[in-house]
């Protein structure tokens, strides 16, 4: 990076990236409430605040405290925001009205990989920014491709806390100067590796994966003795803006497919709020996110908390994959791995 641009502050960017005022004073304030919710993460064992609610969101996931508390301090924050007209977070049923006279839509998941913080693991924020439309309902603006998305960020809450964002023009790391309490640019420019050899996912779940995708997970632990002829490590953190963030930094690939489970059959991401800010932050340092057949940010949502699968990271990796899962003819890439055998 430009030494003259490194350690500039939030505001400084905005300032030079001749960023829309209403739209930068929106991010902000989502910072803000960040900056609040690190504060607030940093004390939750000191403060009895790490154990779960007796509340359940619109999924029927019950919701810890930290959820409802990160959910709240946004909330506080952006409803005072003259340019905010809506906005909607994941754990709320409803898109909510602010200011009519907004321009701007905010969706928003509070407190991402909550099931984390019981361990001290790394969790964080994502958000979304949409223009807003004159709806009759808050919900309808959001409902809308995320490839209309005017910005999209996440903010991660590890050993150090970290602003990753974009505006549709390249993707920008920030860190948090606790000290100062301001976001100073860290790295500009990011770019994730074409291709890669670390992928991330749940195996608990792989009893429940579609033939063709558990056949693309068997060739990637297969590693050399396989058709793809090298090496994978695997890694989950149960976080997905963890996991993204590995992947930002250092490439690779995330995958959380559909599978055969009740409710699972369309994936268990959700659209608005978690997988099209982060396929915007990806294909803007040239990364892919797709679902099984299109990219995330060509699918029109048609509910507030829609789920999808997601597919996401390292180009090639990502392409392979859809490959694998779009091709009916898998048994022959079956019958070449009983072929391949390792001699290493």
């Amino acid at each position: 990076m430009n030494d003259s641009n490194r350690n500039k502050t939030f505001s400084q960017f905005l300032l030079r990236k001749s960023i829309d005022p209403g739209l930068g004073g929106v991010v902000n304030d989502i910072l803000s409430a960040c900056i609040d919710i690190a504060n607030t993460l940093s004390k939750s064992p000191i403060e009895g605040l790490t154990g779960s609610s007796d509340k359940s969101n619109s999924s029927g996931e019950t919701q810890k405290t930290l959820d409802l508390l990160c959910n709240q301090i946004l909330r506080d924050q952006l409803r005072h925001n003259q340019s905010v007209k809506h906005f909607a977070s994941e754990e709320q049923n409803n898109a909510i009205n602010v200011n009519e006279s907004g321009a701007f839509s905010v969706a928003f998941d509070p407190l991402d990989g909550s099931t984390n913080i019981d361990i001290n693991g790394s969790v964080g924020t994502i958000f979304s920014i949409l223009p807003a439309l004159s709806s009759s309902s808050p919900e309808e603006s959001f409902l809308q491709p995320g490839s209309n998305q005017l910005c999209a960020g996440y903010v991660i809450y590890g050993p150090a806390t970290q602003l990753v964002i974009t505006f549709g023009k390249g993707t920008y790391i920030f860190t948090l100067d606790v000290e100062k309490e301001v976001f100073v640019l860290t790295e500009e420019g990011v770019r994730v590796p074409y291709e890669t050899s670390e992928f991330s996912i749940n195996m608990a779940n792989a009893r429940s994966w579609n033939k063709e995708f558990g056949n693309y997970i068997d060739h990637l632990l297969d590693g050399k003795c396989g058709p793809r002829q090298k090496n994978y490590n695997m890694r989950w953190s149960g976080a997905m803006v963890a996991d993204i963030h590995r992947v930002v930094s250092r490439g690779g690939i995330f995958l959380y497919p559909s599978d055969k489970r009740k409710g699972m059959q369309s994936g268990k991401l959700r659209l608005i709020y978690e997988a099209n800010p982060i396929a915007l932050i990806l294909y803007n340092c040239g990364a892919s996110a797709f679902n099984e057949s299109n990219s995330i940010l060509s699918v029109t949502p048609s509910r507030l908390h829609q789920r999808t699968p997601v597919i996401a990271g390292s180009t090639k990796e990502v392409y392979t994959c859809l490959n694998y899962i779009q091709d009916e003819s898998t048994e022959r890439l079956s019958e070449y791995l009983q072929a391949s055998l390792c001699h290493d």
